[in-house]
């Protein structure tokens, strides 16, 4: 199964694939040389006009003629950089194929505050869940380059990352600009559920698949987890949950109704509280009110 995808060939001028919307246009650029030849023919052209008085005549005929040939060229760049112009330049897109294999993924992240909790480690460092879902989200994607692939994120709302594509390396660019903030906080489910199932929605493909990556349980949004899920099933779309975080005691952000609480410098203050998961992947946290 072929699909065709756009892939972007730049990033810096080195790598860049010019193109031309207009490409027949460039041919005026031929007529440039036969525009400086004419000129030429007809002598220099004056850069200067002015009554003849005696300090002007002292200036002599050598230095209006070289400053006639700068401006005759500089008219001569200023037309050329115009039938260029014309031409349409683009830094562009070529037109690739890419063997699909049918199947579409939609990732579905919760980026609501509880995944600013820091309970896991990132090539030995201290990390927040959502650094580990988006981890793990980008080693998903690099192993599945035949699959496309669309990201969803939620926090009270939904909103789409990246539509369904093949475009892999401009999926990475875009799970990497995931922040927590972006959307009013909560943790709306359902409605991101229901989202990610509308995008699924191409009949072509053979396999329609919904992976949710969340630490918490439904308590925004209007559509209730239940009946997202009815929907998927009815859908066809295999479902898949997984949830972000650790039994135990971990540091989170310490929350005021205004949102996560602040130093001075706007660093986000953390407390230790035990958190813990059942077998439906529900979290439920203690506060243990040991302040980092």
């Amino acid at each position: 199964m072929c699909r065709e995808v756009n892939l972007r060939l730049f990033d810096w001028w080195p790598d860049s694939a010019l193109t031309f919307a207009r490409p027949w246009l460039l041919l005026l650029l031929l007529a440039i040389p036969l525009l400086a030849w004419l000129r030429g023919k007809r002598g220099p052209a004056a850069a200067l006009t002015y009554s003849s008085t005696a300090s002007l005549r002292a200036i002599g005929k050598r230095s209006a003629a070289r400053a006639g040939k700068i401006l005759r060229t500089l008219m001569l760049a200023t037309l050329a950089m115009f039938v260029v112009a014309l031409a349409r330049p683009q830094l562009g897109k070529s037109l690739t194929q890419i063997e699909a294999s049918g199947i579409d993924i939609m990732l579905v992240l919760d980026v609501s505050g509880s995944m600013l909790t820091k309970d896991f480690t990132i090539g030995g460092q201290e990390a927040t869940r959502v650094d580990a879902i988006r981890e793990v989200t980008r080693k998903f994607i690099e192993g599945r380059p035949n699959d496309r692939i669309g990201i969803i994120a939620f926090a009270g709302r939904p909103y789409v990352v990246s539509p369904m594509t093949l475009d892999h390396d401009w999926l990475l660019e875009n799970l990497e600009r995931v922040r927590i903030g972006l959307v009013e906080d909560g943790t709306a489910i359902g409605s991101a559920m229901a989202a990610a199932a509308n995008r699924l929605n191409d009949k072509r493909s053979k396999s329609h698949v919904m992976v949710l990556l969340t630490d918490g349980e439904n308590n925004a949004g209007k559509i209730p987890p239940n009946t997202a899920a009815e929907a998927v099933k009815a859908l066809k779309i295999h479902f898949y949950a997984i949830g972000a975080g650790i039994n135990g005691i971990a540091p989170a952000p310490i929350y005021t109704s205004r949102g996560p609480l602040t130093d001075a410098l706007g660093n986000i203050l953390y407390e230790n509280q035990r958190v813990e998961f059942n077998e439906t992947g529900t979290m439920t946290s203690t506060n243990l009110r040991n302040r980092r």
